[in-house]
């Protein structure tokens, strides 16, 4: 009989527009990892993220991945043409896809 094949699934959900109709607001995103793996002791997290802190998660990486190629981010995009709802839709596919690799 095999030993049952570890799984750990991640989704980026739930984007939120904090302090929004300022000039400082942004969108953050619920991140949650779901696993059976051994090595995580919390079997399910749950965290809100901004853009920049994927940034900084792949700046980290990085660092360290020496020749392993680190997966890309979806652009920053300063100039969006179509509705802000599908710029985030698109920014939290993209950013569900960097977590995935």
């Amino acid at each position: 009989l095999l030993p049952p094949q570890e799984l750990t699934t991640v989704r980026v959900q739930d984007p939120r527009v904090q302090n929004e109709g300022s000039w400082n607001s942004y969108v953050d995103y619920k991140i949650f990892l779901h696993t059976n793996s051994k090595a995580f002791t919390a079997k399910t997290s749950c965290v809100r993220r901004r853009y920049r802190e994927f940034v900084w998660l792949r700046r980290q990486l990085q660092k360290n991945a020496g020749l392993v190629p680190v997966p890309e981010l979806p652009g920053k995009s300063t100039f969006f043409v179509g509705s802000t709802d599908e710029f985030i839709e698109k920014r939290r596919q993209g950013l569900q896809q960097f977590l995935e690799k």
